[in-house]
């Protein structure tokens, strides 16, 4: 993934101000090979002219790598991140980066990042990234330190990073270091989502399509119904944070590549702000392009005047949206919630629920909850599946998305095997 940034710039930015004492220095990204600067994620991996050539590089920098030494005449200090692994089921890496504003003063100039990852002992199979960082003009009595971040996806292994920086005079500050990714025992069956030494690229940002969110569904697989409730972990926070979007995101992107989904249905919407957000009939696979687009019109700090007289307005609209959702006549294999705990004022009354009659198909609550402990009692969405006999499943670490996910799967196939075993007796029954 590029780099993140500790704050975020407009891409539409020309003139930037200078950099004051210690006020710390937050740089726009060039993105690599490109002549006009813009903010966002800007790291690029290589690749070859032809399919199976090498990785030319500059001289100077395949001399950098190739040295034993650190390079040190531009003052830099970079730590190499532990392998974690995220709710993607892919192992996340990377680097952090600090050096002195001294070193950046003058002009507006560019700090260039080449480095390249590569399995263990097998260093013709590297790969290398690209990055550049557009930086500011900074006064020559600047104090305090420029940071800068970079990361990378890989699989299951033991890996080598070769990491060099270089200023526009050409100073280089270089650094190696060794990478482990690994599951515990118990995670071993857990299939990931990138291969045992894979190096890739980080997504930019979480709804862009990936290879490995692409499904491969069977004709006769299963219908889902899929309601999200897009919205932070903190019920206070005014914004939703990209580590709980990413988590929301990686549910559905696992969900869609099960191998046993047909064909989904989604519904994205946000209690808080009392509204459906996106819709997306029936399709093989989810735009997640277009999820993310119609999530930006969320405004989840400001408060809506209407609401104010309507302490239940929450409730009224989650009570609401089941009735039209998991009643819905299109009759799905399995309607299916996630997100965040939703503690409203008041729960959706049982017997409100229970009028809409038996729901033929089985009901689930994936509730993404990091810290359980803080807060372990039900919350409303878990209230109002119990009328439907509903299952659900805290998501806390990636192996309970791939646990639960797992087991939800196994009865859903289960139950509409017994339906469709239940039609035919009847049908049959009923020709004799």
């Amino acid at each position: 993934m590029a780099s993140r940034l500790s704050q975020s710039c407009s891409p539409d930015e020309r003139v930037v101000p200078p950099v004051r004492f210690a006020q710390k220095l937050v740089l726009c990204l060039a993105v690599a090979l490109y002549s006009t600067a813009s903010c966002g994620f800007a790291q690029v991996m290589l690749k070859p002219v032809q399919p199976g050539e090498p990785i030319t590089l500059l001289p100077t920098d395949a001399a950098v790598f190739e040295s034993p030494e650190s390079r040190k005449d531009l003052p830099c200090t970079v730590a190499g991140r532990k392998a974690d692994l995220g709710f993607d089921l892919k192992f996340h890496s990377g680097f952090d980066v600090t050096i002195p504003l001294r070193e950046l003063s003058g002009d507006a100039s560019t700090l260039s990042v080449v480095f390249r990852v590569y399995p263990q002992g097998n260093k013709e199979h590297a790969a290398y990234f690209v990055q550049h960082f557009k930086v500011p003009v900074v006064e020559e009595d600047a104090k305090g330190d420029a940071t800068l971040q970079g990361s990378i996806d890989v699989g299951p292994g033991k890996y080598r990073v070769e990491w060099l920086m270089r200023d526009k005079v050409e100073r280089v500050c270089s650094s190696a270091w060794d990478i482990e990714a690994a599951l515990s025992p118990k995670d071993k069956p857990m299939p990931l989502f990138i291969d045992p030494d894979q190096i890739a690229e980080s997504l930019a940002e979480p709804f862009m399509d990936d290879a490995g969110s692409q499904p491969s569904h069977q004709a006769d697989g299963v219908n889902l119904k899929l309601l999200v409730n897009f919205a932070p972990q903190d019920a206070t926070s005014p914004t939703l944070q990209r580590s709980d979007t990413e988590a929301l995101v990686s549910i559905l992107k696992t969900i869609q590549r099960d191998k046993n989904v047909a064909r989904l249905s989604l519904v994205a919407f946000n209690i808080g702000e009392n509204r459906i957000v996106y819709r997306q009939e029936a399709a093989d696979r989810i735009d997640f392009p277009a999820l993310g687009k119609a999530l930006q019109s969320m405004k989840l700090g400001t408060v809506n005047v209407a609401k104010l007289g309507d302490k239940h307005s929450e409730t009224d609209f989650l009570e609401e949206l089941i009735e039209k959702e998991v009643a819905d006549t299109a009759h799905p294999d399995a309607v299916i919630f996630a997100g965040p705990k939703a503690m409203l004022s008041a729960d959706v009354p049982q017997e409100d629920l229970r009028r809409i009659g038996d729901i033929e198909c089985p009901v689930f609550y994936m509730n993404y909850n990091l810290n359980p402990q803080a807060v372990p009692w039900k919350d409303s969405i878990s209230h109002a599946i119990r009328a439907f006999k509903g299952t659900e499943y805290t998501i806390s670490r990636p192996r309970d998305l791939w646990v639960s996910t797992s087991e939800m799967f196994s009865r859903i196939v289960r139950s509409k095997r017994q339906h469709a075993m239940a039609a035919a007796a009847s049908a049959s029954t009923g020709t004799h």
